[in-house]
């Protein structure tokens, strides 16, 4: 699913995603070591030591030793490269999550075959696995740059602080450490911690980006499938709203107009014979019709709302807040005269109508925020809520269709639902105003 999340706005939590981060890297940076120098490692330390030795019995000791090192390799390096695309995956999916930057899979196969010297050989020929691995070479120092956020808290609250609140804790010495100027520090050195740390995860995302996502003709075929499986989607989408609509209309709009005819044949059977029971008949048929016009204007509203059409996608979501079960506060800068497409006026309107429905089933909110606006290029809707929290796309509630509705513009849907709230999801759409 195409989901963005924007990265933590608290930055304890960012600091607490930069230190997993950073371990991470870090582990993964330990991976390429064990890959790439390994070999000279586990053969150039024991010749080394054999080369400098005095005795005969200590030069077949670092052959032994060199032996033994490179059969350990042997045996480790092939589990290094089996877990190169599960680690490089994971930074994916943390990268979307934590850092606010999605990341594309790039990878044109899947590893095949239970040998563990297949993935060094994957390592060599697919470009995307070459890029994993440059990755997390590259990973390992931005880790180290994470790390310091963490560190910083840590010094600035324990160092510091914590030295003029515990006596254990010995003072940093430095000229004029005062109680104040001790305070002041940690203070300042924990806030600009706290402070920087959703930067450096964006920046931490943004890197990883560049070499985990596709590259070159891998985009375009990413873009490819993307456009293919949207198309799909939107088709078999399509076909099932044309069923909905036949099945509505035989069961409702038509068979109350054959039913309607059926009585008016009736009563022109008793006009002449006997007028009162000709009367009901028509009375009957007249309700009749004002019943199927009825569920003809509904099932019209829920294909194209008229008051979209006339008026536009800002005064159809007022009529919609005016009519939702909970409070709804909505600000635009969209007017008649400048407006989107139609496909995408309707698409917008139905998410969030669907958004809205969602509050007022799940959220068990007591009021919701829409905000429409557009930049020129994008058309972004804000869809917040001060409910109970806790929205995920990959469980339902309507997300996944609203997904696939804005997918089909090349739209995206971003999700902050922490738990206990509050919930906030927010479409991009590019589109320009007629």
């Amino acid at each position: 699913m195409n989901v963005r999340n924007p990265p933590p706005r608290y930055g304890g939590l960012a600091v607490l995603h930069c230190l997993a981060l950073a371990a991470l890297a870090l582990g993964g940076l330990a991976l390429v070591l064990l890959i790439v120098a390994g070999p000279a490692v586990a053969i150039g330390i024991p010749l080394a030591v054999a080369a400098h030795g005095h005795h005969h019995s200590r030069f077949w000791l670092g052959l032994v030793v060199a032996a033994a090192s490179v059969a350990g390799w042997a045996g480790l390096a092939p589990l290094a490269a089996r877990s190169v695309r599960p680690l490089a995956n994971l930074t994916r999916w943390l990268s979307a999550r934590w850092c606010g930057v999605p990341i594309a899979v790039p990878y044109r196969t899947e590893p095949t075959g239970p040998g563990h010297w297949r993935a060094i050989a994957r390592l060599r020929r697919e470009p995307a696995a070459r890029r994993d691995l440059a990755w997390l070479a590259v990973g390992g120092v931005s880790g180290v740059v994470l790390l310091a956020s963490a560190v910083g808290v840590v010094v600035g609250l324990v160092v510091f602080i914590g030295s003029r609140v515990l006596p254990e804790i010995p003072p940093p010495t430095y000229p004029g450490n005062s109680t104040p100027s001790l305070l002041i520090a940690g203070t300042a050195i924990t806030a600009v911690s706290l402070y920087v740390a959703p930067w450096l995860l964006r920046a931490h995302g943004t890197l990883a980006s560049l070499l985990l996502g596709p590259a070159g003709t891998a985009e375009l075929e990413q873009r490819v499938r993307h456009l293919s499986q949207t198309r799909t989607e939107t088709i078999d989408a399509g076909a099932a709203e044309i069923r909905r609509i036949e099945r509505d209309l035989h069961d409702g709009a038509q068979a109350r107009l054959v039913a309607m005819g059926m009585t008016l044949d009736a009563a022109g059977q008793l006009v002449d014979t006997d007028p009162r029971a000709a009367r009901a008949l028509l009375i009957e048929a007249r309700d009749n019709s004002a019943r199927a016009l009825r569920e003809l204007r509904e099932l019209v509203r829920g294909i194209h709302p008229p008051v979209l059409a006339d008026r536009g996608l800002a005064e159809a979501v007022r009529a919609l807040a005016l009519d939702a079960p909970v409070r709804v506060h909505l600000a635009s800068d969209l007017d008649r005269a400048a407006r989107p497409s139609a496909p995408i006026e309707s698409a917008a309107y139905f998410a969030v109508s669907e958004l809205v429905a969602n509050v007022a089933k799940h959220a068990q909110a007591g009021q919701a925020w829409i905000d429409i606006r557009h930049d020129g290029t994008m058309l972004k809707i804000s869809v917040a809520d001060d409910g109970r929290g806790g929205a995920d796309p990959s469980g339902g509630s309507g997300l996944t269709g609203i997904e696939r509705r804005v997918a089909a513009f090349d739209g995206v849907l971003a999700v902050t639902s922490p738990p206990g709230g509050p919930t906030t999801v927010t479409l991009e759409i590019p589109c320009g105003l007629s």
